[in-house]
C-alpha cells in the first residue's frame, strides 16, 4: 500500500502528557510504552499510585515492590488484571534473563506474577505492580502524537520506581535538554496564572 510507512517501535520510551491533553485519565500522566507496533500500543501510567497495598492483592510480591509499596493504576483498560514491571540490573547484557522475567527494553521487563516471587527476588532491582494498562489501536497513538497530546522522551530505569510518583511528570520534563524543560514549570491550574 502506498502511503503506509513502517512503524518504528517506540517501545521503552515515555509518553508525557502535554498540558493540552484533555482526557482526565491521562492528566499529567507519564506512560511507559511496553509494546508498540503496527497492531497498536500498550503502556502503563507510572505516576498513578492507588491506596491499595501490593500485599493486599499479591501477597508474595509485596516485599519486592519499591516504595511506595502500593498498586499503581496503569491505565483505564483491564483494571482487574495486574502487570508487574521490573528492572533487572545488568539485564541488558548477553546473559540469560531470569526465569519469570521477559525483557521489554534495556533492563526493563515484564514479570510473570504467576511465578514464585523467590525465583526473581535476587535478580530484581525494582518492581512496580500495575492494575490495568493504557492501550491504543493501530495508528491511534501516532495520531495523538501528531495532535500534540504527548511529548515522546527517553525513559530511564529509575522512572519505574520513582519514589515520589506525583513529582515524576515534572521530573521527566525537567531533565530534557530542550524547551520541554520549561513545561515542567507549567501550573497545575493554568487559570491561576
Amino acid at each position: 500500500m502506498s502511503g503506509m510507512t513502517e512503524v518504528s517501535s517506540l517501545t521503552g520510551r515515555l509518553l508525557v502528557a502535554t498540558p493540552a491533553l484533555a482526557d482526565p485519565n491521562f492528566d499529567r500522566a507519564v506512560v511507559l510504552l511496553l509494546d508498540h507496533d503496527e497492531e497498536g500500543s500498550l503502556g502503563v501510567v507510572l505516576n498513578r499510585p492507588t491506596p491499595v497495598d501490593v500485599g493486599d492483592i499479591l501477597e508474595g510480591w509485596a516485599d519486592l515492590a519499591g516504595e511506595p509499596g502500593v498498586v499503581f493504576q496503569g491505565g483505564p483498560v483491564s483494571l482487574d488484571s495486574a502487570l508487574g514491571v521490573a528492572v533487572v540490573p545488568g539485564g541488558t547484557g548477553g546473559g540469560a534473563a531470569p526465569l519469570g522475567w521477559r525483557r521489554v527494553y534495556g533492563a526493563i521487563g515484564l514479570v510473570d506474577l504467576e511465578a514464585p516471587p523467590e525465583l526473581l527476588a535476587a535478580a530484581l532491582g525494582s518492581l512496580r505492580i500495575f492494575a490495568g494498562y493504557a492501550g491504543w489501536g493501530p495508528g491511534q497513538l501516532e495520531d495523538e502524537l501528531l495532535e500534540g497530546a504527548w511529548y515522546l522522551v527517553e525513559s530511564e530505569p529509575g522512572d519505574i520506581s520513582y519514589p515520589v510518583p506525583e513529582r515524576l511528570w515534572r521530573e521527566v520534563l525537567r531533565r530534557q535538554r530542550s524547551e520541554l524543560a520549561m513545561v515542567a514549570t507549567y501550573p497545575d491550574d493554568p487559570s491561576l496564572n
